[in-house]
């Protein structure tokens, strides 16, 4: 199978394998079949939240793209495609990890030559509308550079909102609604169980007065959620358990009256669901997109387990208290009993919305602390995906330009990618797990910084436990050495490889690459002979001399950053992430582009979903479902744009 299919942009496209999947039943094929229906619907809703005119630019410039009068040779044509193509795999106009709206390689005048030809039938024009109108509309947003630049802005001291062209909020600034969701907050007094507040809506002001469009059935999003509650319902008919028909059950309940409280309910019945081999996550999760911290964006994967590598995850969580009581961090901090901390590693079966082609290596899930606290959480690695990076960085030159001392790179070969995997499973499973917020703490108190702190938080976790005796004795690791190969790689990413991914002169915004400089420059900052840059011929490389007391600086972090967490203590949040993670040395900076350009690599990876193709008996039943991985990048979008098409 060849793992890697197109280039483009700074991207490339990889395949996964759906490995063992024709070695489960009927039955479990047919739910992941379903699940994976309802996957591929939400993908309207990801783009919408994403920037609101990203819809209408996207089919505008899909129209032109298949309108078959068009000189497809032209330097401009080619332009266009690769903007098209930017913007199907970041769900709008928007960079998926930097954020900056992407410059087109082609002018106004070329556009709208091109839109001239095309049947004003096929454009996503208005009742009433002309295509003037439309160009007049949407071609500032494309072409101005100072019109809605950022889809999410995480400057100190602007207004986040009003700065950030997502579309969570509308007519609202920073400080409304902030106030907005704290009135909620006091307004419950002391809940035990609380909602995630403003997770599933768009918060509007309208003739002055703010109210939430909640994401529902009934609501914002209703066709396309009505389709995907009408495959959950498909997917209800073949679930493998009566427990795994409940969680299903309170998702649909959920999307149908956008009822927080049904989500909570969803959470915890989702967290103790063990026994089935397939799972999924589809909904409003995970929080980046948004510079506050509170609105979903909407993502789905669909997954079933792999069984001879969840081994290693089911021997991490078996140890989970273990891991807890050992933490470097203040007792107070540390949960008394760890409850429900599952682990599994997955194959994935179907990517959609904030998942594709984009997604996370590893998932911890639900996001509540205090659902965490009483019902324990659930870890994925998705090993095929893993799989599929691992495949396509093979052989490609990076750590050889990176890293000059052949004893390291010989280390990193030997064990680069099994201490890559644990790490994922150890931030996943543990880290995020870990810890417990102090009575009264405001589990939002971190606001726009609390992302960073939280993935640091995990990864720090990670760090200081992969260098413990007790992954050998666990049989997690050959030998004592091995943890040295994810250290040299960590804080050489951090500190220098990472920056591969944003441009000259911008500052570091995605809050994943923020923890990782943190940490990395918080322990390059704070060691004397540890961590040194050091050059040789012209180039800049990283130079570790003591590994153990690297590992007690992680210690000394991961204590700091718990407690920033657990007391809630915004100030020093913002002091520690603007400090060490924000701006960046330009001249090194430079010089790592200039290196990283010579090995002509893509330093953004996605993924082309294969195809899942039922198969019918005479009486028009499913008998069987079929994987196709033949289909290209471009089809797969334009097929998807067609066939999952629900929000105009």
């Amino acid at each position: 199978m060849n793992y890697s299919d197109e280039r483009f942009a700074d991207l490339q496209l990889l395949r996964y394998r759906l490995n063992g999947f024709e070695q489960l039943s009927l039955s479990q094929k047919t739910l992941i079949y379903y699940l994976s229906k309802a996957t591929l619907y939400g993908r309207d809703i990801t783009f919408d939240q994403f920037g609101r005119y990203n819809l209408r630019i996207r089919k505008m410039l899909e129209a032109v793209y298949t309108d078959m009068t068009i000189d497809r040779e032209s330097e401009d044509f080619r332009a266009l495609e690769v903007y098209l193509k930017r913007i199907w795999f970041s769900n709008g106009i928007y960079h998926h990890y930097g954020c900056e709206k992407f410059v087109p390689g082609f002018n106004q005048q070329y556009l709208t030559k091109m839109i001239e030809t095309v049947a004003p039938c096929r454009l996503p024009l208005r009742s009433g509308e002309t295509v003037e109108q439309m160009c007049k509309e949407l071609f500032p947003v494309i072409f101005d550079s100072t019109v809605l630049p950022k889809r999410v802005n995480k400057a100190d001291g602007e207004d986040l909102l009003l700065t950030s062209a997502c579309n969570f909020y509308d007519g609202v600034t920073q400080q409304e609604a902030e106030s907005y969701y704290q009135n909620l907050k006091d307004a419950a007094g002391d809940d035990k169980e609380p909602v995630s507040y403003g997770l599933n809506s768009t918060l509007v002001k309208r003739d002055g007065e703010i109210h939430e469009e909640v994401w529902s059935a009934k609501g914002r999003y209703a066709n396309a959620i009505n389709h995907i509650v009408y495959w959950l319902k498909k997917a209800l008919t073949v679930a493998e358990n009566e427990h795994q028909h409940k969680v299903i059950t309170l998702l649909i309940d959920y999307y149908i009256t956008g009822d927080l409280r049904l989500f909570n309910d969803y959470c915890i019945e989702w967290v103790g669901e063990h026994d089935g081999r397939i799972d999924f996550v589809n909904g409003f999760i995970e929080v980046y997109g948004d510079p506050l911290a509170l609105k979903g964006s909407w993502e789905g994967i669909v997954e079933y387990k792999d069984l001879e590598a969840t081994k290693r995850t089911q021997t991490i969580s078996r140890n989970a208290q273990w891991f807890e009581d050992h933490s470097p961090v203040d007792p107070r901090f540390r949960k008394a009993k760890v409850k429900g901390v599952t682990a599994n590693a997955i194959c994935a079966a179907m990517l959609g919305g904030d998942e594709y082609p984009s997604t996370a290596i590893g998932i911890n899930l639900p996001n509540a602390d205090w659902i965490r606290a009483q019902y324990g959480s659930k870890s994925i690695t998705i090993s095929n995906i893993t799989d599929a990076y691992n495949k396509a960085a093979h052989g490609n030159g990076f750590k050889e330009e990176f890293i000059k001392d052949s004893e390291i790179l010989s280390m990193i070969e030997r064990y680069g990618d099994a201490c890559d995997d644990l790490h994922t499973d150890l931030h996943e499973c543990l880290g995020h797990g870990s810890g417990q917020l102090l009575p009264g703490t405001d589990p939002d108190a971190l606001k726009a910084y609390g992302n960073t702190i939280e993935e640091a938080r995990a990864d720090l976790f990670a760090l200081y436990y992969i260098a413990d005796e007790k992954l050998v004795e666990l049989d997690l690791l050959p030998n004592s050495e091995a943890y040295k190969a994810e250290y040299y790689s960590y804080i050489m990413n951090g500190l220098m490889t990472q920056l591969i991914r944003i441009q000259p002169g911008a500052k570091i915004e995605e809050a994943h690459m923020r923890n990782r400089a943190l940490i990395a420059r918080w322990c390059y900052s704070h060691s004397t002979d540890t961590i040194k840059l050091e050059q040789h011929d012209g180039k800049t490389f990283v130079s570790i001399s003591d590994y153990v007391l690297l590992r007690q600086l992680f210690a000394q972090l991961l204590a700091e950053i718990q407690r920033i967490k657990s007391e809630g203590d915004y100030e020093a949040a913002r002091q520690l992430v603007e400090q060490y993670a924000v701006d960046i040395d330009s001249e090194l900076h430079n010089e790592v582009l200039e290196r990283y350009k010579h090995l002509n690599l893509a330093p953004y990876k996605g993924f082309i979903n294969p195809q899942l193709l039922p198969v019918t008996d005479d009486n028009g039943d499913i008998c069987d479902i079929q994987v196709n991985y033949c289909e290209s990048y471009a089809h797969q979008m334009l097929r998807y744009s067609s066939e999952y098409a629900t929000l105009v």
